[in-house]
């Protein structure tokens, strides 16, 4: 029962929580004042971690550690307020100034004992005098009441000290333990938030997780004890001890999670991830519900002379018991807060008898509706009747026996997967790459980048005269699906266990075969069409084997090169080579021009000779057959054709000059003749003849 100090029957001097009030009040500080300090030690401690490796599972651990101290800091704040006031309480009427004034002491000697930290003497009776009332001791504290000089300060024009006063009073009115609640809490949600990883792993074990595993076992025992001596105190010596057993509950919980994660996250699963990030909802929760409390408090302020309620207590760390009972839990709240008896009431009471029945009812209607599957269009499945295979279902809906006596297993139908031997694969959800951005890795192509989805295969090589061997980087992918038919369906859930697993395997160890008697040259020169269909010819015949039920659509050579490391060395090598021939094949060009050069001048010197020669024999044949017509022609014709010819011989070059012609063989005895022949049509006007004389 809450007490009124304006009751005049109330008693506090009796009251076993008031006589305790100064021992918890400081015991309940100096504990709230280690745990801030751990927890600054701690969370220095996270900044390292989150510095040093921001993917350890170190920093989820400890942040939510620092959470569930900080949500214990706050409620040990919020009950040490509540003490502090039952102190001031006491304090006040032992060291009444009204009282003591009735003994007779000046009031100038009045002097308060020393109180806790945040504590207010009560103001005189109002019976008191004016003297008396102005002579009392206030100090900050949930017990100030407004004096005079406060409320003549009110009527000042604002001022820095107006406003602290202000400030003052609102402070006083609701408390300080709201604000810390509500501070601390929304720090506690702001760690958890910030060391939340599922993904974090620890890496190599060392001995220091032992040494850590040991010092939370040992913190958690220390908070274990000091659980039950909260619960074995007395309600009427410490009623906010039953608030404050559930939080340190909580943190022995967060505790003990922590070590499981710390022992096994060395292990290949993720579930010490997992386990380590969900470990912080736990004071995550409890610090979401004491800052609601904080902040609804603050519409409910708090009454100078009534003692104050804890605010710091956590319906959801209540439920840290066993066996658990919120219902139960939920009823007594009710009843002890708002007066509501809910056994009282026929349909609770209908409803909690008929509730098992009931569930019961669901529960069977339930488990028998496990027996009616829903087969996706996209797919089908295999119904198993007592662990044996009956047939393979088409999409739909399906009915047959419920769980654990029926089931139906989902098989793929017609859905084309790609894999790649090297350790990458590319992701079937990924976002494209957007048209006018950069190219994504995976369109690389370079040969002097490391691709994962590459894979490094070793080649016939020759060194000088010797048998050696060669590497290349190698990005050859599989196109598969599972097969169409019943059986394919069948084998591939019962024969394999990872499908791509079996493809990858299976690939490497035909390209083992393939590429240990191909050289570097065959393997860059040849078409990547025909060694594409000759592995996947034999990839096929290897997985019809084993019947895995596997189907190979198509294989994609994406590129066959060097080694990174070696690509530049390579790229020397292949300009080198293409130098060279590059340097013959100019030669022999040159030599070639320089020779059919030669051969022209050769063939147009011949061509020439044999001309000039034909042209000279027929020249002398001509002239043979003109002195044998000439010959002949003197021989029939004598004079007269000498005379002829020597006519024509003048004619021809005379032809185009005038000229006058004697003939010394003209005699005084015989008649000139003329020659009249070039007189006759057609006659050129143009040409001038000489006269005759």
């Amino acid at each position: 029962m809450r007490v009124d100090l304006d009751d005049d029957t109330a008693d506090i001097k009796a009251l076993p929580r008031f006589q305790r009030a100064a021992f918890q009040a400081r015991g309940l500080y100096r504990f709230a004042q280690g745990l801030g300090a751990l927890s600054a030690i701690l969370l220095l401690a996270a900044l390292l971690i989150h510095w040093i490796a921001p993917g350890s599972i170190w920093l989820p651990l400890v942040c939510n550690n620092i959470a569930a101290l900080l949500v214990l800091t706050a409620a040990l704040l919020s009950a040490r307020q509540v003490a502090a006031w039952r102190a001031a309480a006491l304090t006040d009427i032992t060291f009444s100034p009204a009282a003591t004034l009735a003994a007779g002491t000046p009031s100038s000697t009045i002097h308060s004992a020393p109180l806790p930290t945040g504590t207010t003497l009560l103001p005189a009776p109002s019976g008191a005098s004016a003297a008396e009332t102005s002579s009392s001791i206030t100090a900050p504290g949930p017990l100030a009441a407004e004096t005079p000089a406060s409320a003549a300060a009110s009527e000042l024009p604002p001022s820095p000290g107006r406003i602290a006063l202000f400030l003052s009073a609102q402070l006083r009115r609701i408390g300080s333990d709201p604000l810390w609640l509500m501070g601390l809490s929304l720090l506690a949600l702001l760690l958890v938030r910030g060391g939340w990883n599922v993904d974090a792993r620890i890496g190599l074990v060392d001995q220091t997780v032992y040494v850590v595993v040991g010092l939370l076992i040992l913190a958690a025992f220390g908070l274990l004890v000091l659980e039950r001596h909260l619960a074995a105190g007395s309600s009427e010596q410490w009623p906010e001890a039953a608030g404050l057993i559930p939080l340190v509950r909580m943190v022995i919980a967060v505790q003990l999670l922590c070590v499981p994660c710390l022992l096994f996250a060395a292990v290949a699963s993720p579930w010490p991830g997992y386990l380590a990030s969900l470990t912080g909802l736990l004071p995550a929760l409890v610090a979401l519900e004491l800052m609601v409390r904080g902040a609804l408090s603050l519409f409910n302020p708090r009454r100078e002379r009534r003692e104050p309620r804890l605010i710091g207590e956590s319906m959801l760390a209540a439920q840290l018991r066993w066996p658990p009972r919120p219902l139960q839990f939920f009823q007594h709240e009710l009843q002890q807060r708002f007066g509501i008896d809910l056994r009282q009431i026929w349909a609770f009471t209908f409803m909690r008898k008929a509730s098992l029945p009931i569930l019961a009812l669901l529960l069977l209607t339930g488990w028998l509706l496990t027996g009616v599957t829903e087969v996706a269009f996209n797919g089908r499945g295999i119904y198993e009747r007592f662990g044996k295979p009956v047939k393979v279902i088409a999409p739909g809906l399906n009915i047959g026996l419920p769980w654990p006596f029926g089931r139906v297993l989902p098989v793929e139908n017609g859905v084309v997967h790609e894999i790649t031997t090297g350790s990458a694969d590319t992701a079937a959800g990924s976002a494209p790459a957007p048209a006018e951005g950069p190219a994504p890795d995976s369109a690389n192509r370079l040969w002097d980048a490391y691709h994962p989805s590459e894979r490094s295969q070793v080649i016939a090589g020759v060194a000088g005269d010797k048998q050696s061997f060669q590497i290349v980087n190698m990005d050859v992918r599989f196109i598969y699906r599972i097969g169409l038919s019943n059986k394919a369906a069948l084998a591939a859930t019962y024969n394999t266990a990872d499908v791509p697993a079996l493809i990858r395997s299976t690939a490497n160890r035909v390209l083992v075969d393939d590429f240990a008697s191909r050289t570097l040259d065959d393997v860059l020169g040849h078409q990547r069409a025909d060694l594409a269909a000759e592995i996947g010819k034999v990839v096929q015949g290897r997985l019809d084997q084993m019947n895995s039920g596997v189907e190979i659509l198509a294989i994609v050579i994406e590129a066959i090169h060097p080694p990174a490391g070696a690509a530049n060395a390579y790229h020397g090598v292949q300009a080198a080579q293409i130098a060279a021939q590059a340097l013959i094949a100019r030669e022999r060009g040159e030599a070639a021009a320089r020779l059919n050069a030669a051969q022209l001048e050769a063939s147009l010197a011949a061509d020439q000779a044999a001309a000039a020669a034909h042209e000279n024999l027929a020249q002398a044949q001509s002239a043979s057959l003109r002195f044998g017509a000439e010959r002949q022609a003197w021989q029939n014709a004598g004079q007269a054709f000498l005379t002829e010819t020597y006519f024509s011989q003048l004619a021809r070059a005379l032809g185009n000059t005038p000229a006058l012609i004697l003939d010394h063989r003209i005699g005084a005895g015989e008649p000139p003749t003329l020659d009249l022949r070039s007189f006759v049509a057609p006659i050129d006007p143009g040409v001038t003849k000489a006269k005759p004389q």
